[in-house]
């Protein structure tokens, strides 16, 4: 397995860099089929964010999806500690779910599972017609609180909803959008209780 380690406002001691290689060589017990891992290590300038001072991503590249988890400490030995263990945990909840799945003949279409899984009362939001709005950009926000935008785009291939639960595992996240296979529709699995998942999907209404 490769590895490269790249630091960003810090140097990285040799000693650190063999102590990394180290750490992830336990991983490829969890997945053998990692062959480039990276490394980026940045450090926080900033003398309020002690405790949070540097910052770890771990971003593992094999045959299979891409598996990423991220940690923040005070150190980076701590940081790096905190990065393996939330990738090997994510590696095991992937092989876990497989384990669950294992033996079924056909995935779960978006459809079924929506058909399956009764809706939920959307809480209503009652607003004041007194409390200010405003325009930032092509959002209407209302009130004076803060507004964070972060905005992403990947390349995305259709894929079945079991594929998508798979890829949502490995990244460690608590939802994954993804393009269904069958429908060729948008649509989001998200995590619920333990093993439980719920999934939205776009109805782009008939063209015709």
């Amino acid at each position: 397995m490769e590895v490269v380690v790249t630091g960003r406002h810090c140097e990285l001691s040799e000693s650190f860099r063999g102590h990394v290689e180290e750490k992830l060589a336990r991983l490829e017990k969890h997945d053998h089929r990692i062959m480039r891992m990276s490394v980026e290590v940045e450090c926080e300038r900033n003398p309020r964010q002690t405790e949070r001072a540097v910052r770890l991503q771990l971003t593992a590249f094999s045959k299979g999806p891409v598996i990423r988890a991220e940690a923040s400490a005070a150190d980076k030995m701590g940081a790096l500690d905190l990065a393996v263990d939330k990738m090997a945990s994510q590696m095991r909840r992937a092989s876990d779910r497989r384990r669950v799945h294992h033996g079924r003949h056909a995935p779960v279409s978006v459809g079924q599972a929506l058909a399956d899984t009764p809706l939920e009362e959307e809480p209503t939001l009652e607003v004041d017609d007194e409390v200010r709005q405003r325009k930032v950009g092509p959002i209407t926000v209302t009130g004076d609180g803060p507004l964070v935008v972060r905005e992403k785009s990947h390349p995305a291939s259709p894929m079945t909803l079991d594929q998508a639960l798979y890829e949502m595992e490995l990244v460690g996240h608590d939802f994954y959008l993804f393009v269904d296979k069958e429908s060729e529709r948008p649509a989001v699995v998200y995590r619920r209780r333990g093993y439980d998942y719920g999934v939205i999907s776009l109805d782009l209404g008939d063209d015709s």
